[in-house]
């Protein structure tokens, strides 16, 4: 007894750590030597129930619960007097009833929402009952919040408290705080206190009827005012009245539970629900089911509410395809819904997981990128593209799947303009110095388009060391005649690109042989070619002639800067085959129209088109071209050219081998005629007759010329006169004076002339008459001494003759 009065009139002893009071800040004056200070009660009730609320929410854990991050406890001033207040942090939410106005939905779509939503407070709810035997006690409106993501929480755990059933007989309170419950969302059991009555009802009693209330506030639009309201169930609707009604039993024991109300309701069996559902569990699904899936899903995204699509179901297929989860076609339609984005929104939510896929190893997910880059290339920074992306579409060039290594291919059109030079020149070079003798024809051709098209992306040493090689040596010699159509425009298109001197002596010489080409298109292509260089030719030649700048002007042709226009995607055959006519040309990212615009010529028909070629096929391959094959090195190794050879070095792009043709220029066709005439006259042992019924297009390849072997014309018929070919004026033999205008060999058409002795002093050895022709063997010689002469000879005519006398 002295202990306590010692207790209470000289305190505990224990110092303020166990006083238990908030001691605030002194008031201005105090009588005598105390100091008055405000103060408050920590133990007041509601800081109580704020207190369960945050261990509660700290200790439950799921899905559908709002995730608790920190909290504390401090001193706010409030006015004169200090305020004790406990501060929670949570993840990034926002009240339903908010969220709500913001959305505005309406009909379907609203409906649709409303399922989703209770369909996750539901397991919220049916986990805290069932699992963990807990009452929440005050299921409402304002007792959900909304994600980011439009994902649905409870919180406002203060009044929660664990289902005390086994102690049925107990009249004391086992909800502590249900006096924070409004009067108007309380059960009548609830509301007359009969806890009795509630330990012998299920757990889920009180919080069904809570869920009920939230039913009514979600579809009326208004906030509970009276319980008597919810008897109002105009709003509610029809295929939810059943399980509304069930959940608002006037009997605890017949309420019915939260997991059925999941599991049977057919409210929330819509598109929605069930999309979500299925991406949510998409790891346990299979691979038909997933493909049978995303394929519908472009369609069921157009019809439900945007910003739930946005929001809601992209972040969730991003996550899918980022973790290996979803299959290639669900990036088609994370793509489509990125569409719906604004640009800086795209760049954030769907472009750091496109630029991870990237480094993916599913060949299907790498073919879809490469398809669909134009939808996102524009989109990612020149560092990205260089650092991050690049070297990892990069393995598609050397791909053993054409389709990978021609999808990549096109994908640099989108991808050149933000490579650096170094990654240019250092290293994409390469790899097309290789697919333009790639061994699928369409991926050669497109391989020429591209470096036409990406001509104005390279600097002027590589466009120089580059541009022509690539397009005389290689495209022009192909095999394929898409591909040599494709060296011409694109020589056409980089046009501005070449000095006069090379387009005299590298340009022209060879195209102007294509005139002669088998293939049509081919032909009219480097006729157009032709007739735009020789413009070129002539307007330089007018300006060295008159000295005006001005004459270019005046001849009525404005040359358009390299790269004036993109030239068009080839028909390939490695991802289509068929007839020509079945297929349609691969437009470009960039192209404006079906037509490729080339530079400027003397007439609007110089112009040079689209490729839109059919797929290559074997009778494509064999039909004789001009064009040699390409050479059987897979890189830029020795081409069928007496000046080229390859070098084994690692730093060159595979062009530097390809020696200038100013350093050796090789004889063009008209000089190897003229040689010709200069030589004896020599006639092959076959009749020129028979010579002329050869096909043409099989001329063998001259060891004498190795740069123009493999594109050489066809030999003139017999039928042709010689005359017509006239030789050139610069013929290199200066001795030879009249060798530029010698008479062409003489034609024939009789029986073909003995060859020509072998003596080479023999003259006339070249016009000996030939020897008779007769089936009668001569008669041998006696050989009776020096002096005896042989025997006459009897001649057949004159045996049979003698026997036709006879017997007549």
């Amino acid at each position: 007894m002295f202990k306590f009065l010692k207790e209470v009139v000289a305190g505990s002893g224990s110092g303020l750590k166990d006083f238990p009071y908030t001691i605030g800040e002194p008031y201005a004056s105090a009588w005598g030597s105390w100091t008055h200070h405000r103060g408050s009660n920590p133990q007041d009730r509601h800081m109580v129930a704020g207190r369960n609320g945050v261990k509660r929410l700290r200790t439950v854990r799921h899905p559908n619960i709002l995730s608790f991050l920190h909290s504390t406890e401090a001193e706010v001033a409030d006015g004169p007097a200090m305020k004790h207040t406990i501060y929670i942090v949570t993840e990034p939410v926002m009240p339903l009833s908010e969220k709500l106005k913001e959305l505005n939905l309406g009909g379907t779509q609203r409906d649709e929402y409303f399922a989703w939503g209770l369909h996750q407070i539901s397991k919220a709810v049916s986990f805290l009952n069932n699992d963990c035997k807990l009452v929440h006690g005050n299921v409402c409106l304002a007792s959900v919040v909304v994600t980011q993501t439009l994902d649905w929480k409870l919180h406002a755990f203060d009044v929660l408290s664990e289902f005390d059933a086994n102690n049925e007989a107990s009249g004391s309170p086992m909800l502590q705080f249900e006096w924070l419950v409004g009067t108007q969302y309380k059960s009548m059991e609830l509301s007359k206190s009969d806890w009795a009555s509630i330990r012998k009802s299920p757990p889920w009693a009180i919080d069904s009827w809570g869920l009920g209330c939230l039913i009514y506030e979600l579809f009326s639009g208004a906030k509970l005012a009276r319980t008597e309201d919810l008897r109002n169930t105009a709003s509610i609707p029809k295929s939810l009245l059943p399980d509304y009604q069930r959940l608002l039993n006037s009997t605890p024991s017949r309420r019915l539970n939260p997991s059925k109300l999941i599991d049977n309701s057919e409210f929330f069996q819509n598109k929605l629900v069930e999309t979500i559902q299925f991406m949510e569990i998409l790891n346990l699904k299979d691979t038909f089911e997933k493909d049978s899936f995303f394929r519908k899903l472009p369609n069921i995204a157009e019809q439900l509410p945007r910003e739930i699509v946005l929001k809601k179901l992209l972040p969730v297929l991003a996550s899918s395809l980022e973790f290996g989860s979803a299959a290639a076609p669900a990036l088609t339609v994370l793509l489509k819904m990125g569409s719906w984005l604004p640009a800086d929104q795209f760049s954030i939510k769907v472009l750091p997981t496109i630029v991870k896929l990237f480094a993916s190893n599913d060949r299907a997910i790498r073919a879809c990128l490469l398809h669909h880059i134009d939808q996102f290339g524009e989109s990612m920074s020149a560092q990205t593209v260089d650092e991050q992306v690049f070297p990892h579409v990069a393995t598609g060039f050397s791909d053993t799947d054409g389709t990978i290594r021609e999808l990549t291919l096109k994908s640099m059109l989108v991808l050149a303009p933000k490579l650096s030079q170094r990654t240019i020149s250092g290293s994409l070079l390469k790899y097309l110095s290789k697919l333009q003798v790639d061994e699928e024809p369409g991926i050669r051709t497109n391989t020429t388009i591209l470096l036409g098209n990406i001509a104005s992306y390279m600097n002027d040493g590589t466009r120089k060391r580059v541009l022509i090689n690539a397009f005389t040596v290689r495209a022009l010699r192909d095999t394929f005649p898409p591909a040599r159509a494709a060296g011409i425009m694109a020589l056409s298109v980089t046009n501005s690109y070449y000095e006069v001197t090379e387009i005299a002596t590298r340009i022209l010489p060879n195209i102007v042989v294509l005139t002669f080409d088998p293939d049509s298109d081919v032909r009219t292509k480097a006729f157009q070619a032709t007739d735009q260089f020789l413009q070129i030719a002539k307007q330089h030649h007018e300006k060295l002639t008159t000295g005006d700048n001005r004459v270019a002007e005046s001849t009525g042709i404005k040359l358009k800067p390299g790269n004036a226009g993109l030239l068009g995607w080839a028909m390939s055959s490695v991802t289509q085959k068929g007839k020509p006519s079945d297929h349609a040309p691969i437009s470009t990212a960039n192209a404006s129209n079906s037509q490729a615009s080339t530079t400027s010529t003397a007439a609007p028909d110089t112009q040079a088109s689209t490729l839109a070629y059919a797929p290559s096929t074997s009778s494509s391959l064999d039909q004789a071209a001009p064009a040699s094959a390409r050479s059987s090195v897979d890189g830029w190794g020795e081409l069928e050219d007496g000046n080229i050879h390859e070098e084994n070095s690692s730093d060159k792009d595979g062009w530097d081998d390809v020696d200038p043709f100013e350093v050796k220029p090789s004889p063009s066709l008209l000089s190897n005629i003229q040689a010709a005439q200069k030589r004896p006259v020599v006639q092959p042992k076959q009749a020129v007759a028979n010579s002329s019924k050869s096909n043409p297009l099989k001329a063998p390849k001259s060891e004498d010329d190795p740069l123009w072997g493999p594109i050489v014309a066809a030999p003139p018929k017999s039928a042709v006169k010689s005359a017509d070919i006239k030789p050139s004026t610069s013929h290199n033999d200066e001795d030879d004076l009249w060798g530029s205008i010698a008479a062409p060999p003489p034609k024939s058409s009789g029986k073909p002339l003995k060859p020509a002795a072998a003596n080479s002093d023999d003259l006339w050895g070249a016009i000996a008459a030939p020897p008779p022709a007769t089936k009668a063997r001569p008669l041998a010689s006696s050989g009776r001494g020096r002096g005896t002469k042989p025997a006459q000879p009897k001649l057949g005519a004159q045996r049979i003759g003698r026997t036709s006398s006879t017997g007549m």
